[in-house]
């Protein structure tokens, strides 16, 4: 019968929602850390943009949150 009420599914599930949004976040927190670092006098060198936050821990968070959000898609909580 088509009167009957369709029982529409979401793709994922409540925990995979809440895991991809973690993942944006650890990204978002990334990119906030590898802002910054310029000079406001353009004929002076500022050495802060070289600095182990820029460098190494801010490419590090945004990768780490690519592969939350990865795991959160990939994640499989259905009983079939």
């Amino acid at each position: 019968m088509k009167n009957e009420e369709q029982k529409h599914e979401f793709l994922f599930e409540k925990v995979n929602y809440k895991i991809l949004l973690i993942g944006i976040a650890v990204i978002v927190l990334g990119f906030i850390l590898m802002s910054g670092g310029g000079s406001t006098d353009p004929n002076v060198f500022n050495e802060d943009i070289f600095n182990f936050r820029r460098i190494r821990l801010a490419p590090t968070t945004v990768l780490i949150g690519f592969g939350i959000t990865i795991y959160a898609i990939l994640k499989n909580n259905k009983n079939a």
